[in-house]
């Protein structure tokens, strides 16, 4: 097994993100760094659009997650309801 990551900008956006990342992935580990929120699990993690749209009260298009991304490890297969990485065999 392999983990796949994701690191956002911590900012107030991404707080929103990553609550529902924790909600949508409860096994996910969430590393709190100097202005970076790290996000891993194993083999996947899944950001689903109804779930982040419900934490920030807003409608949310999954395009706005690069805008606080630093970086991530992983396959990526984005679509307008969620974006998954993984590590496919």
């Amino acid at each position: 097994m392999s983990k796949v990551y994701i690191a956002l900008q911590d900012n107030e956006e991404s707080r929103y993100i990553i609550e529902a990342m924790e909600e949508d992935n409860p096994d996910a580990t969430v590393i709190r760094q100097p202005a970076m929120i790290r996000v891993e699990n194993e083999n996947k993690l899944v950001i689903r659009r109804e779930t982040v749209e419900e934490k920030i009260g807003r409608d949310w298009n999954v395009q706005e997650l690069h805008m606080n991304l630093i970086t991530l490890a992983g396959n990526v297969d984005e679509d307008d309801d969620q974006l998954t990485i993984e590590w496919k065999q």
